[in-house]
């Protein structure tokens, strides 16, 4: 293809790059639904002046608006990508570019020209590296880094799972963020005995907790009458065009982890949610083996994930 897609044809390549298991969850014609809206923007960024000048503002002040327009570009005779800058957890100081959309599943030849195609178009903004997304398993793809996985399955087998529950575990509708303090002390326990732990999960927001309180998604885990840690969820329905929950933040604290809790939070977590929404979706790092442990055993699927491609490290000004 070389004119510009529609956010639907971008809904249809990235259908047909899902994992077989999901294929089988949701009828083709809703998960297209989902998927257009998810790549909505992903046109818009093409050419949208505003957006550009809002993202300049924000990343790159002084720059051209031009750098923050998406590029839909061929890497190879049968693959175009879309390329789309982006930030780290909205950090200007960690840029990366992202590969949100392919015309057809991702090969390890599509690597070097798109990574080379990503520093064309935004090289100036010095991106660390290119992101793609494959349903393939980790580790598929040499000379890349690992990313987050998705791990997901349908709320009607998650709830199944776990049994025999532990009778000191529950989980408790949270009416305010009380325990917010509780919960960062937490992740700092966490970040402290793993050092690589802070880029792999970071605690959620206030603002954004508190719109998990609003949406009553946000749980106590309590062992006993004890506070032991956060579950919280959001009902965004659009992760790879899947009508599901999303896995928000995850935390236990210190003296609660090593108890083999944390298959059981999934089981619980998918009892305590509404019927809204079939499917409970979360991203795990590929290299944060004990919480990957924990969603496989709880009977989520690992059906993707995102890599890392290096990019060329930009020569220093004179």
């Amino acid at each position: 293809m070389t004119t510009t897609p529609t956010a639907r044809e971008l809904a249809e390549f990235s259908l047909r790059a899902q994992h077989p298991v999901t294929r089988r969850w949701v009828d083709d014609e809703l998960r297209l639904d989902l998927l257009t809206k998810q790549h909505e923007l992903d046109i818009e960024l093409l050419t949208d002046p505003e957006i550009a000048r809002m993202r300049i503002e924000r990343f790159a002040p002084g720059r051209p608006i031009e750098l923050m327009f998406n590029q839909w570009v061929q890497v190879a005779a049968d693959q175009h990508v879309m390329l789309s800058m982006r930030y780290e957890g909205g950090d200007q100081a960690r840029p990366f570019v992202d590969a949100s959309a392919l015309s057809r599943p991702l090969q390890v030849g599509d690597l070097p020209p798109a990574a080379e195609a990503a520093t064309k178009y935004f090289g100036a903004l010095a991106p660390a590296y290119l992101r793609l997304w494959s349903s393939e398993p980790a580790g598929s793809f040499p000379e890349t880094l690992p990313d987050k996985r998705f791990l997901a399955g349908p709320l009607s087998v998650l709830r199944r799972a776990g049994e025999p529950l532990p009778s000191e575990l529950t989980l408790v509708r949270a009416t305010s963020l009380a325990n917010y303090e509780l919960a960062q002390a937490a992740y700092d326990a966490v970040d402290a005995a793993h050092p690589n732990h802070p880029e792999q999960a970071q605690l959620q927001s206030r603002d954004n907790l508190e719109d998990a309180v609003e949406d009553g998604l946000l749980f106590d885990v309590m062992v006993d009458d004890s506070w032991a840690g956060y579950i919280a969820a959001k009902p965004d329905g659009q992760d790879l065009g899947l009508p599901a929950y999303t896995v928000q933040d995850i935390i236990l604290a210190p003296d609660y982890r090593g108890r083999g809790y944390g298959p059981h939070l999934t089981t619980l977590l998918a009892r305590a949610l509404p019927d809204d929404l079939p499917f409970l979706v979360g991203t795990i790092h590929a290299n944060n083996r004990g919480a990957l442990t924990a969603a496989t055993t709880a009977t989520r699927t690992d059906i993707g994930g995102w890599i890392q491609f290096p990019l060329p490290t930009p020569e220093p000004s004179e």
